[in-house]
């Protein structure tokens, strides 16, 4: 036991100071427990030492020594009013909201309740359990706390009268550093689309519906700059506020009464937390994605032409891309094409000739890709077959009725992927479709269930994830990718990860930067942003936005196009916007630098199958001690050799920032020691600042690539 401050250095007799810490025990702590409770360890891996258990007034504190790959940590609850601050080296790096919100809360009869004073614990088998009172009359906190290496696992429930409807965990922001992780947030300043804070405590994050069914790529996972990090082990949908209304607080809360499980972990690192999430979830097994899909853009018709789309058009795309030797290795038909929403057969009036247009972009030397969907229109003339044989996934509602969703297409019913007869009808249509057409490979969108549709009988709405992934997983997916998320075998397929639609804007060119490296950091490592040059049927892209976009996504794992850099159709007008021919050459060159980087890049996915590392990461990732590079919201690290620093203003000069090494600046042929951070560094529309770290490994042939 530590000794109070204050107290003389005299040793006292005996038996007065058993006396004193009796009595201090006694009145700072639960009673009931066993000296077999309070020396008991947990146990612990052959020569890591075992985690200790000590008490002082107010607190009971648990101390993992540090190991030859942990570096240790001690987590003090204090019991007078509960609360959890782990502390790592004598610094804290993670603690619980302060008593006014709570740290363990629940929502009963429409109202916030959170725990209080601590009036039990043991300590046993390793695990230190608790029991504390709530402001909720009648209702308990029961939480188990067991501690590993690098991580601590805290699993907790109300007990008694109450019937809460959710659960939550609460942390002061500032206590950890700052935030990342989550995936693509939702925010008052128009996140995902527009806004993409990072770090998260930079902005607001407001997400009331954060879940498995969610479209957004979302994962329960959050790391901080000290190391520290939470993943919630949930199938429930979750609310996440991270700093609303600027409160400095993280809530992360389920729309559950089941037990609140979650683990957190203590790193020396925040790669190693990331890693440490990756043992859990999965890394990549395969890229999705082949040597070609890395090295040239996918182009795709939905920015160009929205649903106004037709045969003639579609092959005037391709040939203005032919023509102006702007590369790509896939032409893809987006929405819409279908006669309507679920037939999968083409409009008559707009595809006069589906082959011919097939073997034409085959002849132009792009493969031909369809945009397809599990929604099918309730006007589909395949929509009450479906429904018929039971297809359909149910409504949560009425069981008896198939589920209705409303989408930007329509009223729709979806196919329900867990029943395999309904799987064998949509792929056997599916397959039809592809063979008859030669059509090359897909890209799925929508989700493959709603929250307000039932799982299939024995399912649970993330197995949808699972079940979508294992379909999808079948075809060439052609660079786009697909979104599934929260289950390990969304992790483990390896699918490219494109964001969710981003705007015309400056805005959301940067948060496309932001995006990437939220998804990519949560252990989806083969990111693209949304189209180049953006869409949400805003204003077509400014000449600028447009080559900027093009340059930044050149540094980055994959290209995934749809603006034309000739000519694109301006959907606020309906008239067409013609770029200058300077726009083509910058395009083009940014195509070429990304495809000769594509040796490089490919290295990089070899690596990630590897280690699950992600290719495109925060600078911080590789330099965890240089403080500048965590609030860095416009660089990134493109494997341990390439640092991406392009524009992403309107500005003809930009900051780059360099962290500790010796660089080679490719703008100007030159060798520049970093540490340091370079200003007024000038981006003429033709310049996107990029440096290799020499002696990295890679630098020599990402050298070639860039100079």
């Amino acid at each position: 036991m530590r000794r109070p401050a204050g107290t003389p250095s005299r040793k006292p007799s005996r038996r007065p100071r058993v006396l004193l810490a009796a009595l201090a025990l006694s009145l700072a702590l639960p009673v009931g427990l066993t000296a077999q409770d309070r020396a008991q360890a947990a146990p612990a891996a052959p020569g890591t030492p075992a985690p200790r258990l000590t008490t002082s007034p107010g607190e009971v504190d648990l101390t993992v020594p540090r190991s030859r790959t942990a570096p240790g940590y001690r987590l003090q609850v204090t019991t007078g009013q509960l609360s959890l601050t782990t502390r790592r080296s004598g610094q804290t790096v993670l603690a619980t909201a302060p008593a006014g919100t709570g740290a363990l809360r629940f929502r009963t009869a429409g109202a916030w309740q959170h725990a209080t004073r601590v009036t039990h614990w043991t300590w046993h088998g390793g695990t230190l359990t608790l029991t504390a009172a709530t402001t909720a009359p009648g209702a308990t906190v029961q939480a188990r706390i067991t501690p590993a290496a690098d991580r601590y696992q805290l699993d907790w429930q109300v007990t008694g009268q109450a019937a809460p409807d959710r659960l939550g965990i609460a942390y002061d922001l500032s206590s950890a550093g700052h935030w990342y992780g989550h995936g693509e947030a939702q925010t008052p300043a128009g996140g995902p689309g527009t806004d993409q804070p990072w770090p998260l405590d930079s902005g607001q994050v407001v997400h009331s519906a954060f879940g498995p069914a969610s479209y957004y790529m979302v994962d329960p996972f959050w790391y901080t700059s000290r190391a520290t990090g939470l993943r919630v082990d949930t199938g429930h949908v979750m609310d996440v506020a991270v700093n609303q209304g600027k409160d400095g607080l993280g809530r992360f809360d389920i729309e559950s009464a089941e037990p609140y499980k979650a683990t957190v972990f203590v790193e020396s690192t925040p790669l190693d937390v990331y890693r440490d999430y990756i043992g859990i979830v999965g890394k990549p097994a395969k890229s999705d994605a082949g040597y070609r899909q890395y090295a040239e853009p996918v182009w795709n018709s939905w920015a160009q032409f929205y649903t106004h789309v037709d045969q003639a058009k579609l092959l005037d795309y391709a040939q203005d891309l032919h023509d102006n030797g702007v590369k790509g290795h896939t032409l893809q038909l987006d929405d819409k094409w279908e006669s309507n929403y679920g037939n999968m057969t083409f409009d008559a009036k707009a595809y006069p000739d589906p082959k011919a247009m097939s073997q034409k972009i085959h002849d132009l030397g792009f493969d031909f890709g369809l945009w397809v969907t599990l929604w099918i229109n309730l006007d589909s003339d395949q929509y009450r077959y479906a429904a018929d044989h039971g297809y359909l996934l149910k409504s949560a509602a009425d069981p008896g009725k198939p589920c209705t969703v409303t989408w930007w297409n329509g009223t729709a019913g979806i196919v329900d992927l867990a029943d395999p007869d309904a799987k064998a009808w949509y792929e056997g249509r599916l397959k039809s479709l592809m063979s008859t057409y030669g059509i090359d490979g897909l890209k799925f969108d929508t989700r493959f269930i709603d929250e307000k549709c039932a799982p299939h009988e024995g399912y649970k709405p993330t197995d949808y994830q699972r079940l979508g992934a294992q379909l999808a997983d079948e075809y060439d997916l052609q660079g786009v990718g697909i979104r599934v998320h929260w289950d390990s075998t969304a992790h483990r397929a390896g699918f490219v990860t494109r964001q969710e639609d981003k705007g015309t804007g400056w805005n959301s060119l940067r948060a496309s930067v932001s995006q990437n490296l939220a998804i990519s950091t949560i252990g989806y490592p083969f990111v693209t942003t949304d189209m180049i040059g953006g869409s949400l049927g805003q204003p077509a892209p400014s000449k600028q936005v447009l080559v900027r976009w093009a340059q930044s996504a050149s540094l980055m794992p994959l290209m995934y196009a749809s603006t034309s850099p000739v000519d694109t159709n301006d959907p606020t007008t309906g008239k067409k916007v013609v770029y200058d021919q300077e726009t083509i050459d910058l395009y083009r060159a940014a195509i070429a630098r990304h495809g000769r980087l594509a040796p490089y890049i490919w290295d990089q996915v070899q690596a990630t199958l590897r280690t699950g590392d992600p290719i495109m990461r925060p600078l911080f990732f590789d330099f965890p001690k240089d403080k500048a590079a965590y609030t860095i919201t416009d660089e990134w690290m493109l494997g341990p050799a390439v640092l991406a620093a392009p524009q992403l203003t309107d500005a003809p000069t930009r900051t780059v920032h360099l962290p500790p090494g010796t660089w080679y600046d490719v703008a100007h042929a030159r060798t520049v020691h970093g540490n340091r951070t370079l200003t007024s560094y000038a981006t003429p529309l033709g310049t996107a600042p990029v440096f290799v770290k020499l002696g990295a490994k890679g630098a020599e042939k990402a050298l070639r690539a860039l100079r």
